[in-house]
């Protein structure tokens, strides 16, 4: 090896000596180390070129592709991006309502379960109603006898019109008898002043005078004496309806509370937060269970103070729910809230102590759900939510 290299050395060597030498056929070693050389040195040189096209391709493919994905989303967002306004911060709610005890009983029955839907009309809850089915009765009995006595004095009534009327017949039968005996004591007076009539006559009808005035008196006193008892009927009357009245109200508010022992969903929802067993005695007022209308529910988002002034009530808001990837729902803006949350607050802050930081308030505003949305019945109030709303109209979108 050593021996070529000095010979390839002094070959070199003539040729830049005497350039004859470049037409010397070298010697058949030099030849054959000049044949290998080439393919030694030319074998692992040859894929060089084709991995750095491949690498090259490679890169600018890459390099495309984020170019067009670039594009692609900083047009989207030019066009329709830069007018969303989003947040994170919003929740499912629901006006959910509260099935409390209208009585002071125990539980005599439970007629539902946790989480299972019902309908508005549905039995909940049976209350004990031995008590209250009593107190009805005894209403309904006094209801029932005031209407007796009622029925009474109107009789009573109708009794003393007819004394009444018997009343001012005597009354003008006497009156009559007045007229009479007054004639015949002006025909006695008159014959007695002429001498011929005697005293005894005179006498008489004077006395039948006198006796048929005080027959129209007492006929007169008959006739005040039926019209008083008429009025004093009438005014028992007055206060007897009044009592009946009465006794008829007592009688419903007694119904009422009867019915008061079942206890009925007022609305389409699901069971939840249930609190009763059989046999709880349960006072006026205590809460028993909830019902979430599912149909009905919406979503409060609280936006950031520097979003919410281009929004307004119809805008159209996309919400995707945290529990449920995948799946979009549509609502509407249906309001936005007076104030922002801290002035609601039990303890609102007061800026003018003069410790002063200035924080980005939230606005709620309400989305309404599209009925086909809520009527999927998979929303559950509490559930976290993204809302983006697009303020534009619907001509620029």
């Amino acid at each position: 090896m050593v021996a070529d290299i000095i010979t390839r050395l002094r070959s070199d060597r003539l040729q830049l000596v005497d350039p004859a030498l470049e037409t010397t056929q070298p010697p058949a070693e030099l030849r054959r180390s000049a044949e290998e050389a080439p393919t030694r040195t030319t074998t692992p040189a040859a894929p060089l070129p084709k991995a750095m096209t491949l690498r090259r391709a490679g890169l600018m493919l890459l390099g495309t592709a984020a170019v067009g994905a670039g594009l692609w989303f900083g047009g989207g967002w030019w066009l329709n991006g830069r007018f969303i306004v989003s947040t994170d911060d919003a929740y499912v709610g629901a006006e959910m309502a509260t099935i409390s005890a209208k009585l002071a009983a125990n539980i005599a029955s439970v007629s539902v379960t946790q989480n299972q839907e019902v309908k508005a009309g549905q039995p909940l809850v049976a209350l004990d109603d031995g008590d209250w089915r009593l107190a009805l009765e005894s209403a309904r009995a006094k209801s029932a006898t005031a209407t007796a006595t009622l029925a009474r004095i109107d009789s009573q009534i109708e009794a003393g019109r007819a004394s009444l009327l018997q009343a001012l017949a005597q009354q003008t039968s006497a009156q009559a008898g007045v007229t009479r005996t007054v004639a015949d004591f002006a025909r006695a007076s008159s014959l007695a002043a002429k001498s011929f009539g005697s005293q005894a006559t005179l006498d008489a009808a004077t006395a039948a005078r006198d006796q048929a005035r005080a027959s129209l008196g007492s006929a007169q006193a008959g006739v005040s004496a039926a019209q008083a008892n008429i009025e004093v009927l009438k005014a028992q009357r007055i206060e007897g309806a009044r009592q009946v009245d009465e006794l008829r109200v007592a009688e419903q508010k007694a119904e009422r509370d009867l019915s008061f022992t079942k206890v009925n969903a007022p609305i389409d929802g699901l069971v939840a937060n249930t609190n009763v067993q059989i046999g709880d005695l349960v006072s006026a007022g205590k809460r028993l269970m909830s019902i979430v209308p599912l149909d009905q529910v919406y979503v409060d988002a609280n936006f950031k103070e520097t979003q919410v002034g281009p929004l307004k009530i119809g805008d159209r808001a996309t919400i995707t729910v945290d529990a449920l990837p995948g799946q979009v729902f549509q609502g509407k803006v249906s309001g936005i809230a007076g104030g922002t949350g801290s002035v609601f607050t039990l303890l609102p802050p007061d800026n003018a102590t003069g410790n002063f930081t200035k924080i980005v308030q939230r606005v709620p505003v309400r989305i309404a759900l599209a009925p086909e949305a809520a009527g999927r019945h998979v929303l559950r109030p509490g559930m976290s939510v993204v809302v983006k709303i697009d303020p534009r109209p619907a001509s620029e979108r």
